[in-house]
């Protein structure tokens, strides 16, 4: 990379994870010209007990991990929520891809759901649909995505934005 150039480019795995539907996307490139690799969701039924889901969601991160090696997994926060059970189910979820992503050595970068949203849609307070309709256009994307899709790719676009602009503060401090 000369000094001239600012971009950052990195290729990074991004999950907004729950325990019966985790979006996921694989980034490559920059905050300027992102590339979508894979993305999707890794859903559970209903019928599935919680420990299934679990191994379901690490086999399924630990196989994208293997298939395209990212140096980084970009991960929404918990969100507020009133349910205690909830919370830990969420929490679960997290705990199943956090174990994935340290398996496979990536570094984590963990965001908060409002700046996601205002990363995506310049509104820190988007609803999925409007998440959707900016990832589908921000990526060049012929479809809508599914809403844990299009907040996995958000979030991706976060730590890309996020990662470009600490690039950029380094080189002005070289």
């Amino acid at each position: 990379m000369t000094s001239a150039r600012h971009d950052f480019e990195v290729r990074i795995l991004a999950l907004d994870p729950s325990l019966r539907a985790t979006g996921y996307a694989v980034l490559e490139g920059t905050a300027e010209k992102p590339v979508v690799l894979a993305s999707g969701t890794i859903k559970n039924p209903a019928s599935r007990l919680s420990h299934e889901c679990l191994i379901e969601i690490h086999d399924r991160l630990h196989d994208l991990i293997q298939q395209y090696s990212p140096k980084a997994l970009a991960i929404e926060l918990i969100i507020y929520v009133q349910n205690t059970r909830t919370a830990v189910i969420l929490g679960a979820a997290r705990g199943a891809a956090l174990l994935a992503a340290a398996r496979g050595g990536l570094t984590i970068h963990e965001y908060p759901p409002k700046l996601v949203k205002k990363s995506a849609t310049g509104k820190g307070a988007a609803k999925k649909e409007q998440v959707a309709f900016m990832t589908r256009a921000l990526f060049g994307l012929r479809h809508n995505p599914a809403p844990d899709e299009a907040d996995a790719l958000a979030v991706g676009l976060t730590h890309l934005r996020r990662s470009a602009f600490s690039s950029r503060l380094v080189s002005a401090d070289s």
